[in-house]
């Protein structure tokens, strides 16, 4: 598994950025969460290193499997992102999506069970927002 990638930031698109390892021209695509695409975007060109998950997504009802490499600022941030993922109804992609602010943030809001700031979240609608307080806090 790999677990930290440094290279040049190629291009952002989405939440997705490549990112081009070594100089043979080694090019991963990394899925990051809302608050480190940002972040990463104004670093085109440049050196970034990011700490990685690696995940297979179903297609077809399970019978096919797409690698997806996830990245994140520091491997704490990947932690937190394997426990809020864990919460039925908050997927890889939806939970990508829904990091619109930094893992600090969101876990000060479950920790207040402050569900109506979770709701802020991109993908997050009242009842997911109190099932994750529910289950994480």
């Amino acid at each position: 598994m790999i677990t930290r990638l440094t290279g040049r930031v190629l291009r952002v698109e989405g939440n997705a950025a490549e990112v081009e390892v070594g100089d043979r021209g080694l090019v991963y695509e990394v899925l990051l969460p809302g608050y480190e695409a940002s972040r990463v975007a104004g670093l085109v060109g440049q050196e970034v290193t990011l700490h990685t998950r690696e995940h297979l997504e179903a297609i077809g009802q399970g019978t096919a499997f797409v690698p997806r490499m996830l990245g994140f600022a520091s491997a704490s941030d990947g932690r937190f992102f394997e426990v809020f993922t864990s919460v039925k109804g908050l997927g890889l992609k939806k939970g990508l999506r829904a990091l619109a602010m930094p893992p600090g943030e969101v876990a000060g809001a479950i920790v207040r069970r402050d569900a109506k700031a979770l709701q802020a979240l991109p993908e997050i609608g009242k009842r997911l927002a109190e099932t994750i307080v529910a289950e994480l806090s």
